[in-house]
């Protein structure tokens, strides 16, 4: 048996069953020998009926705390598993598993499933998808860059604003290959997605930023995942404001809470059913690992489960998003982040 295995015999439900399987053997040979006794002598059947009775309810409770509830115990772990939940997480709730060759099934997967290691694969995928489309952005820059110039020459300056707008949104999105970049940064990409918006829905939509002016240096210093709120921002713009009739308002409020940042991206739009709200909520409580829900994007909230997803793999379930909703009122989505001003500070998942 491998060194790894660190649970001792009586952390294993099969050698619990042994031990209470002999246990009850025992008791029922002592009972028939007593019974056979008092049979022969006349004597001790009232003791013997009570010390039987006693013996087999501490029997059935010793089954009930030592095997029972740690087997649905298991069960239960498993069940939150299958749900999304890495066994990482898991172990110190399953004190009990069925058998060593178990135990170290679960460590396998746990070396299998190490959120850094998956995040150090992703990255270099990342970084591989990125060399070799690199042709593809540098001619989509140029020809962005055509269509301006065109649209200066004839006079079309919104036109020209608009495409230099988008060419600035395509270079952060698509050339920008860190893990992490500054809030700073990410709110600039967000004024400018919400910049060629407004070409679109006009004055329909108000965009604001507002967080403590004495913090208003280190926030902006903050490190995040790229392409934390850009996407949630579209998305409460398509299934918030763009839904309700008349002007939308949205609100950027970045806020420091001891060693947290907190991002909170409001709406005023139609909002969420309590349903919907509590389905999107179960579905950003499971793991960053559970990337295998493939539902229709007319659903919604695709681009909140990738993002808490990808917060997730680099500092771990204790962060990410949670959304409040009120259907007619609008919606809030809150991001929770450590509060890091460097890469190298030190994270969950992060890559050395």
């Amino acid at each position: 048996m491998e060194k790894s295995v660190r649970k001792t015999r009586t952390g294993y439900l099969f050698f619990r069953a042994a031990v209470l399987a002999a246990a009850a053997a025992v008791l029922t040979v002592l009972l028939l020998g007593a019974g056979l006794w008092a049979s022969l002598t006349g004597h001790g059947l009232p003791w013997l009926w009570g010390a039987g009775a006693a013996a087999f309810l501490f029997l059935l409770w010793c089954t009930g705390v030592w095997l029972v509830r740690p087997y649905f115990r298991m069960e239960q772990t498993v069940r939150l598993f299958l749900e999304g939940y890495t066994t990482g997480k898991l172990s110190d709730f399953m004190d009990v598993t069925a058998s060593p060759a178990e135990e170290l099934l679960l460590e396998r997967m746990d070396r299998a499933l190490d959120s850094s290691e998956l995040l150090k694969l992703n990255k270099r995928q990342a970084q591989y998808l990125a060399l070799q489309n690199q042709i593809n952005p540098h001619f989509l820059y140029n020809t962005l860059e055509s269509i301006r110039s065109e649209a200066l020459i004839a006079g079309l300056d919104r036109v020209a604003d608009m495409t230099e707008a988008l060419a600035s949104f395509f270079r952060y999105t698509i050339s920008k290959v860190e893990n992490l970049v500054s809030v700073e940064e990410e709110l600039h990409n967000c004024e400018t997605y919400f910049r060629i918006q407004r070409y679109r829905f006009g004055n329909r939509l108000e965009l604001s930023i507002e967080c403590d002016p004495e913090d208003e240096e280190e926030i902006y210093r903050c490190r995040i995942p790229k392409l934390t709120m850009q996407p949630i921002l579209e998305n409460s713009i398509i299934h918030g404001t763009e839904l309700k009739i008349g002007a939308g308002h949205l609100l950027i409020h970045l806020e420091l809470t001891g060693k947290c940042l907190l991002i909170r991206i409001s709406d005023d739009g139609v909002g969420m059913s309590p349903e919907t709200l509590r389905k999107m909520n179960e579905r950003l409580e499971k793991s960053g690992l559970a990337l295998a829900d493939r539902a229709p994007e007319s659903e919604g909230g695709i681009a909140l489960v990738n993002v808490n997803n990808r917060i997730h793999l680099l500092f771990g379930e204790e962060y990410g998003l949670h959304v409040f909703s009120m259907a007619g009122t609008g919606t809030d989505v809150e991001i929770l982040l450590p509060a890091i001003t460097s890469d190298r500070e030190p994270r969950r998942g992060a890559l050395s």
